[in-house]
Formats: structure tokens, sequence, C-alpha cells
């Protein structure tokens, strides 16, 4: 099973969010704030009956703690990502949580928010996630033989199929989507660390460095480069570029 949800699919038009959290008053209100601008939301403070609820019915969004009983976050958004559900994942970490924001990234999350946090800040990130998908987000990007299926959040190259980390995978999004076009590094770490991220900024170089041992070395390709000054670039860069960072 592959997929992922519809954006205004709940009652009345209204976009449909899972809210998994233990806390329990949280979680109330988390509910009442989000029904209050118009979403229509279910409410579980387990995180086994979280998967199963996100498995068997379609959300628009899931908004994920951490430390759940059952199964946690991070239980629950991998076991979710492998079944083939790729509902956006909004998950909540601590506030000097670094390295639960990483690994949030790394199981499947779409984004995430430290506590505390503000309902507005949640009710925009919501908001955008969502709208990725009413926007045409799901159709398949294709750059010369190189093709990502964001809806089974496969990539193949050439006929091959590539293993990409869930933050692999999120960086090729962004380079593919942009085909090009030089990304700043500023602008990767904001689309797929997270503007919240506080980590080392050079982890984008290390990831570009991955990806191209997979996506052009075994094709004998040199597609992904670095334009010294500007960012990175998939695709043939401009005439003027400086590709000598590689």
């Amino acid at each position: 099973m592959e997929r992922a949800g519809n954006a205004m699919t709940g009652n009345n038009g209204a976009v449909r969010v899972l809210v998994v959290d233990d806390e329990v008053e949280l979680a109330a209100a988390v509910a009442h704030g989000l029904r209050e601008e118009g979403f229509d939301v279910d409410v579980t403070n387990d995180g086994k009956d979280g998967y199963e609820r996100a498995r068997s019915a379609t959300y628009d969004a899931i908004v994920l703690d951490i430390l759940l009983p059952g199964m946690n976050g991070f239980q629950v958004c991998r076991s979710l990502r492998e079944a083939g559900v790729w509902t956006p994942i909004l998950m909540l970490t601590a506030k000097e949580g670094e390295y639960d924001e990483a690994e949030a990234l790394d199981t499947g999350a779409d984004d995430f928010l430290r506590k505390p946090f503000s309902y507005v800040v949640l009710i925009a990130r919501l908001r955008a996630l969502t709208r990725r998908v009413n926007e045409g987000a799901l159709a398949p990007v294709i750059v010369g033989d190189l093709e990502l299926d964001p809806v089974g959040r496969k990539v193949r190259r050439d006929g091959t199929d590539i293993s990409l980390s869930p933050r692999e995978y999120g960086l090729l999004e962004v380079l593919m989507r942009r085909a090009g076009e030089a990304v700043p590094k500023r602008e990767l770490l904001e689309q797929v660390w997270g503007q919240d991220f506080a980590g080392d900024p050079n982890v984008v170089e290390v990831y570009v460095g991955y990806l191209r041992r997979k996506i052009d070395r075994p094709f004998d390709r040199e597609d992904l480069r670095t334009i010294r000054g500007s960012g990175y670039i998939l695709g043939k860069p401009p005439a003027h570029a400086d590709t000598s960072g590689g």
C-alpha cells in the first residue's frame, strides 16, 4: 500500500489531521485550536493506535509526539513509511532536542516543531505541509534519466532503483524540483533539515556526497555539482558558473 493524504478530504472539505500525543490536555488543546481554524481533527494518546489509524484512514497530515505508549513517535513514523503511507508528518520534539529532530527527519518526518510551540506556528506548518499536496507536489519529477516518485518515495535512474535514506531523498527532491538552478546551502538546510535546525551546516556537504555516490558515480555521471559561492545544482550548470568546488 502506497498512499499519501489528499488535502481537503475531511468533513465539509476540511483538512483532516490526526493528533497523536500522550499528554491528554495538550492533545485536547491542540485539537481544539485546530478545529477553531477549520481543521477536521482525530486524537489518540497511544502510539500503536495512532499507527493503526494512520494506516486505515486517510489523513492530510499527522501531528506526532515522540514519547508515546505502545510505539514511540520514531517507530510510528518509520513503520508508516515502510508500509507505504506517506501522509505528511509534523513531529513534536523537545526544546533542546537536536538529536530528536535529526532522528525525526531520518525516520521520514516531513517537519518538526519544538515544544513548547505557538499555535500560530503549528497551524502555519500544517497548512504548508498540506498545501504542498494540493499544489501537485505528488506528481513524478523527471530530470533526464533520473526519476523521482513522491507518492512511493522511490528514485530510479536509467531504469535502476536507487535506495535513499529519508534525508537523502528530501535533499534530492529539492534539487530535482529546481533542476538547473543553484540552490543555496541555507535554503537546503531550511527545506530538508527544517527552519529550527541548529546543527552543523556542513551536514549539507556530507549528504551531497552521499547522493553523488548513489545517483552519479554508479552511472558514470557528474550531474550533482557544487557551484562555488552559489550552492548546489542538479543538471547542467550555467555557462558562467564556477564548478571548481566539486
